[in-house]
């Protein structure tokens, strides 16, 4: 089945005038606010002049990747407007990178310098990599004296004149996957893919100068960073999380009132659960938006209830953005990821390739003028996956006869007992719905009659009665029949990947090597 979101007019504004509407409109008002800092429309610009300077004076040239391994800060955001004025091409490193992780992400993109953290100073010395670097480390939080350091890099004149504006061609950010399907690729996206990713978003959110947005995850992942850049393009104000657990997040929504709001689930779980959290605390609200991993039947019942409105689940992957989202003043089907928003195409394919019916479960091909570039100097994994103007997405999923696609998971993890087909989510979610289940992971282990049998791993509330694993696999089947898994195993501590999802190889891994914690 073939599903086309509404046409869009025209990109985004350009990169380096993202903060132009916000400069005409008002520029002594707040653009950017955090529990320790804020930040106005003026201030913003003269910081990211002044950081765009200065990058150019220590060496950096048009074209060169500067890496980033930063927590959420205002620092980011100025660094990532800073590289868009000089055509410097961003790439964020996930905060929870290993040194050796540290050195693939380097290795891949050639950089040139790496921004970084002073808290991670002990990672960066045990990189083989990062010391040798062309253009070395610019610190932030360090102490002063003797190293670069990115807050004096801000804070000195602000340049008379501005750099050459790069090409719309050119490259403007790369970011890195997460690697559960092997060595993590850096997505490539131009100014010019930015641009139309950026223009979707604002259509499909209805953003405006009025709103204000809390992205509750990281911006050094695809999510945040275009939700942050999204909401200053039409002049609004972004707040600024820098942990994402419910001690920053409840006092963000207290002080600032945001309008709308962005959460992986597994952190907005923990919020909907957390003891102080009082029902006004959503009042300001006119949309949730979770996304990145499957929002369970359990929490899309905790948060209506907590909220009054359902969350607004969607779908999106680092080389497009996002690509579907409920209409947030249409029909929000609960459990579903919504129609493609506007500039998307998406079309549910068989194995052959031929198109799939309405309620047919097939692989997801997405097309967009904000698909990645490619992955960087990886000509043939780019060809894997990209054909014509379509990107293979490796994601299943099936679309009703309204145009909403229902997430079914990846091709890869797919459980295929009996021959029938399994997605993990949908038994995961079976799972969640039970009172004592806080977090549930489930993967196929090899089995030589059935294929692969299902095994879950769940960890528990504090507080709830512990059920046994025959309580909890009765409570599957009252829900999914044969979907329900042979065995459950309680751990102490659910795997999460880099980008928060449960880290399902890590769960296959500890499976085949027969890891059992509690016996």
């Amino acid at each position: 089945m073939l599903v086309n979101g509404t046409e869009l007019e025209r990109p985004a504004p350009p990169l380096g005038e993202l903060l132009a509407r916000g400069l005409e409109t008002d520029p002594g008002a707040i653009a950017v606010v955090s529990a320790e800092d804020e930040l106005s429309w003026e201030e913003l610009d003269a910081r990211a002049a002044t950081l765009a300077a200065a990058y150019l004076e220590l060496g950096l040239q048009p074209g060169d990747r500067i890496a980033s391994l930063m927590p959420n800060r205002t620092a980011l955001l100025v660094h990532y407007l800073a590289c868009f004025r000089t055509g410097l091409v961003a790439t964020p490193l996930n905060y929870r990178y290993t040194a050796r992780e540290i050195d693939h992400a380097l290795s891949v993109s050639g950089a040139a310098a790496i921004v970084a953290h002073a808290e991670r100073d002990a990672d960066l010395a045990g990189s083989e990599l990062a010391g040798g670097l062309r253009l070395g480390t610019v610190r932030y939080g360090a102490p002063e004296g003797g190293a670069v350091r990115l807050e004096e890099l801000m804070s000195g004149e602000r340049p008379e004149a501005a750099p050459s504006a790069p090409a719309p061609g050119d490259p403007a950010a790369i970011f890195f996957t997460s690697g559960s399907t092997g060595p993590a690729k850096g997505v490539t996206h131009t100014h010019e893919t930015l641009r139309w990713m950026m223009a979707s978003a604002i259509d499909a959110f209805g953003l405006t100068a009025e709103d204000v947005f809390l992205p509750g995850s990281s911006m050094s992942h695809i999510g945040s960073f275009l939700w942050s850049l999204t909401t200053l393009s039409v002049g609004g104000r972004v707040v600024i999380a820098r942990t994402f657990d419910s001690h920053e997040i409840l006092p963000l929504l207290r002080a600032h009132r945001p309008t709308v709001l962005a959460m992986i689930p597994a952190a907005l779980a923990a919020l909907i659960r957390d003891h102080d959290l009082d029902p006004g605390d959503f009042e300001s609200l006119r949309i949730c938006r979770a996304g990145a991993d499957k929002v369970s039947t359990e929490l899309l019942r905790e948060f209506a209830e907590a909220a009054g409105f359902p969350i607004d689940e969607g779908y999106g992957m680092t080389e497009v953005g996002l690509a579907t989202l409920n209409p947030p003043s249409g029909v929000i089907k609960q459990g579903s990821i919504g129609p493609p928003i506007a500039g998307f195409s998406i079309e549910i394919r068989d194995e052959a390739g031929g198109t799939c019916g309405a309620g047919t479960v097939g692989r997801v091909w997405i097309r967009s003028r904000s698909r990645m570039q490619g992955y960087w100097q990886a000509p043939e994994a780019t060809a894997e996956v990209v054909a014509e103007s379509w990107l293979d997405s490796g994601d299943l999923a099936r679309c009703d006869e309204d145009g909403y696609l229902w997430f079914f998971g990846r091709k890869k993890q797919v459980i295929v007992h009996d021959g029938s087909n399994i997605s993990p989510l949908e038994v995961e979610s079976a799972l969640m719905e039970h009172a004592a289940v806080d977090l549930a992971g489930v993967v196929g282990i090899h089995d030589n009659v059935h294929g692969e049998n299902v095994r879950a791993y769940v960890t528990l509330r504090e507080g709830v009665p512990v059920p046994s694993s025959a309580d909890l696999i009765v409570h599957c089947r009252d829900r999914i029949g044969y979907k329900a898994p042979e065995e459950v195993v309680v751990i102490d501590e659910m795997p999460l990947n880099p980008t928060g999802k449960i880290d399902r190889p890590a769960l296959k891994r500890m499976a085949e090597d027969h890891l059992h914690p509690h016996g």
